[in-house]
This record gives C-alpha cells, sequence and structure tokens, in this order.
C-alpha cells in the first residue's frame, strides 16, 4: 500500500533533502548549485539553527524517497514575549503535487509549534503564488492586510 507520511529530518538525511532544497531553489529562480546547497543544509542542521521535515513517499515495495521538504527558523515576538516559528520553505516536487504532501508538511509544521509551545507560526510567499496561498488559506493561515513587510539586503 502506498502512502505519505512526514519525519523529522537529522544530518543522515542531508542527501535527501540537497535535491529538493536545490529545486526549491531553482523554483526560486536561482541557480542550481547543489554543493552550496548542502553546505548550508548541513550548518542549519548542526547547529540546530532549523527545523526540517520531510514528506516520504512509501512506494508499497519496502522503499521509499521525499517528495517534499518544510524548513522553519526559530524567532520571536517582542509584542507578545513568545517565540514563533518562520515557515521559511515550503516545496513538494512536481510529480507528488496534490497528492497530500504539501498538507501534511503544513500540518506537521502546525502540530511541532504547539508542541513546542510556542505562538504560531509565520510565513511569505510571492503575490502570484496562488496555488501555495489556497493551501495556506485552507490550512487556516489568514493572510495580513495590517503589516507592511520591509526588507533591506546587501
Amino acid at each position: 500500500m502506498k502512502r505519505i507520511f512526514a519525519v523529522r529530518a537529522g544530518l543522515e538525511d542531508l542527501e535527501r533533502i540537497v535535491p529538493l532544497f536545490d529545486e526549491y531553489r531553482i523554483f526560486y529562480r536561482q541557480e542550481s548549485d547543489r554543493a552550496s546547497a548542502r553546505a548550508f543544509l548541513e550548518d542549519r542542521l548542526r547547529r540546530e539553527e532549523s527545523v526540517i521535515f520531510l514528506a516520504v513517499h512509501e512506494d508499497g515495495e519496502g522503499g521509499n524517497h521525499a517528495v517534499g521538504f518544510t524548513q522553519l527558523y526559530p524567532s520571536f515576538s517582542s509584542v507578545t514575549m513568545q517565540r514563533l516559528w518562520i515557515l521559511n520553505d515550503l516545496y513538494v516536487t512536481e510529480t507528488a503535487r496534490k497528492s497530500g504532501a504539501g498538507a501534511l508538511l503544513m500540518e506537521t509544521a502546525r502540530e511541532f509549534a504547539k508542541e513546542t509551545g510556542t505562538k504560531g507560526l509565520t510565513l511569505t510567499t510571492w503575490t502570484d503564488n496562488f496555488t501555495a496561498q489556497r493551501l495556506y488559506e485552507k490550512q487556516g493561515y489568514i493572510k495580513d492586510d495590517e503589516f507592511y513587510s520591509y526588507n533591506l539586503f546587501f
């Protein structure tokens, strides 16, 4: 029986995460760079600076492969004086879209945020990423129309 399940990734999963992370970056119009992706992810995991969950597809014959991931970064709200998680990355391979993998990863992130006693989750997405926006709204996320986001990049 085929199924998709979520697991928290560790260093032992690095080689399964790297191709997904590289595809994610390409989606956001970045050049493919698996070596740098591997170094970046290894650093985050070794330093415990992020939490990564994988969506894993079980093929029914004893094998499985990762079809998506989400990466969370810790943050804080000074106003409420509580911790929160930034859901920074969510990616599902093109062949696994509409399989429920994205919703599973979102629900896994939600449960993790609750279990760690945080205020909640926050995320941003491109204004024209309507597929992702529908998923987020279906999961109960509310589009912010109260605050503007500003960035200063170097």
